[in-house]
């Protein structure tokens, strides 16, 4: 067995749950504020999690805090699954309790932005567990390790950026600064002012500045987690619908991209491939979802019609999972539609789940090529992006993530059945959870949700949310003989 620093992972455990449960102070506050009875259940959970967390630093504070590969896979599994033990703590300290299972589900729904919802009336909830809900996606969308690197530079370089890589998404990850932690901090300055002006916008409209701030952390997350039941729909609002739907797509961007956008680099943002693919395909699918919404009859308005589709085909791109439409109600083919939307999600770089367009651009470019060779078998054609060679070794790779991606696809689906949900929950869920979209298909669309799931269903699909978000070998390579071997 290879010498793994597990006290260094216990270090970094112990030092997330200390901000963990700083960032829980925040519901409190609205707790007190509200008294709606879930003030204890916060302050429980503020001292069981602060009080672990100082534990496990104090006892490890004099180790060094080199951090190799190994233990960069064990540090970021770890600490999402130990921010999700202790931030369900709320829900299962709160008047009318949720199960360890639906309690698990939910945070770590909330964490990994996939927006997947087991409470069967939101608005019954306090303010104060829903203001946690809508948190938890603000804190799990840029990412739990990029924050603590921005905020906590305690890490060696070599260290800070192999957490870095293993938590980002995409096949390349761009550092603005030189040092991991400068960029850490300029993507963080991006997302929260997004947020503040989004937050101002939602003001002006009908809703109230409580619900104004949680759309905002589920918008720019791209989590989707509402304080309403019928989401965005509560408000039946026009000016709601496009503020949203504006503000995801930007979220569905990578964000070093809306960085250099924002300091003046505008050319390089409308340039880049990945930008291009996604803004066809979000064009390109809104326009089928009207056509086929018009031919079926079931408009009401053209603006109606076009803002709707619009509105859910960047809800679901992005894996933002807001609910403006329900495309289950609409018929099979647009549910196939929206599907196949979820697979491969929006841009690397951004807050959003799926396979990433990027690899979807490799893949058709060297789809392409494999036609050509058909032909002309000793053709050397390199696959390109933005101009720069792909090597074979990224391709290799991104195959690799597609197939695994499609065996934990079926896997799921199946055991769902086995569970007794249709082919179609089943399938719907698993790729919504994966994905991190949050609506699925059937009873999990945009109306339902996830509560009539078994407990072990419910298990099944948290594990699938966090090795989604994860981005799969983050997670799976602990479960391989060769990482706990010596090379």
């Amino acid at each position: 067995m290879p010498k793994i620093n597990f006290r260094v992972i216990l270090k970094f455990i112990g030092l997330l749950l200390c901000l963990e449960a700083a960032f829980m102070l925040i519901p409190y506050l609205v707790a007190l504020i509200y008294d709606e009875g879930d003030a204890m259940a916060f302050l429980l959970s503020i001292l069981i999690t602060a009080g672990t967390g100082g534990l496990l630093f104090y006892f490890t504070r004099n180790d060094r805090n080199e951090v190799g590969k190994r233990e960069s896979y064990l540090i970021v599994t770890s600490i999402w699954f130990f921010f999700t033990l202790f931030g369900m703590l709320p829900f299962c300290l709160m008047p009318n309790p949720l199960s360890i299972a639906d309690a698990f589900f939910e945070t770590v729904s909330g964490l990994t932005t996939t927006g997947a919802s087991i409470v069967p009336d939101v608005e019954a909830l306090p303010h104060g567990i829903l203001f946690w809900r809508s948190f938890t996606q603000f804190i799990g969308g840029m990412g739990i390790i990029l924050l603590t690197i921005a905020i906590l530079p305690i890490l060696n370089h070599q260290g800070g950026l192999i957490l870095f890589n293993s938590e980002v998404t995409g096949i390349s990850h761009e550092k603005l600064k030189p040092k991991i932690g400068e960029t850490s901090k300029k993507l963080w300055s991006v997302y929260v002012s997004l947020i503040t002006i989004l937050t101002l916008l939602l003001c002006l409209g009908p809703m109230t500045p409580f619900d104004a701030i949680c759309h905002a952390f589920g918008a720019m997350a791209t989590g989707g987690f509402s304080t309403k039941q019928a989401s965005l729909n509560h408000w039946d609002s026009a000016y709601v619908d496009y503020v949203i739907t504006i503000f995801t797509f930007i979220a569905g961007i990578n964000f070093a991209l809306v960085y250099r956008a924002i300091t003046g680099d505008v050319k390089r943002l409308f340039s880049n491939e990945e930008t291009r693919w996604y803004t066809f395909i979000v064009v390109g699918a809104t326009l089928v979802v009207t056509a086929g919404l018009y031919v079926t009859g079931q408009n009401s308005s053209l603006e109606e019609t076009l803002r709707v589709s619009l509105a859910q085909v960047v809800t679901v791109i992005t894996s933002t999972g807001y609910t403006i439409g329900d495309y289950v109600a609409w018929g099979p083919f647009f549910t196939t539609v929206f599907l196949l939307l979820m697979f491969f999600g929006a841009c690397a770089g951004s807050t959003c789940g799926g396979a990433k367009i990027d690899r979807l651009v490799v893949l058709a470019k060297n789809t392409r090529n494999e036609f050509y060779r058909v032909i002309h078998p000793n053709a050397i054609l390199p696959v390109r992006v933005n101009g720069k060679a792909i090597s074979h070794e990224v391709v290799s790779k991104i195959l690799a993530f597609i197939l695994v991606y499609v065996m934990v696809l079926i896997a799921g689906s199946t055991i769902l059945t086995a569970l007794g949900l249709s082919i179609e929950e089943a399938f719907g869920s698993t790729l919504s959870c994966l994905s991190n979209i949050g609506p699925g298909a059937g009873a999990t669309g945009p109306t339902g949700n996830y509560a009539f799931i078994p407990d072990v269903g419910k298990w099944l699909l948290s594990f699938i949310m966090l090795i989604g978000r994860l981005e799969l070998f983050t997670v799976l390579i602990l479960f391989t003989r060769y990482f706990w071997k010596n090379s």
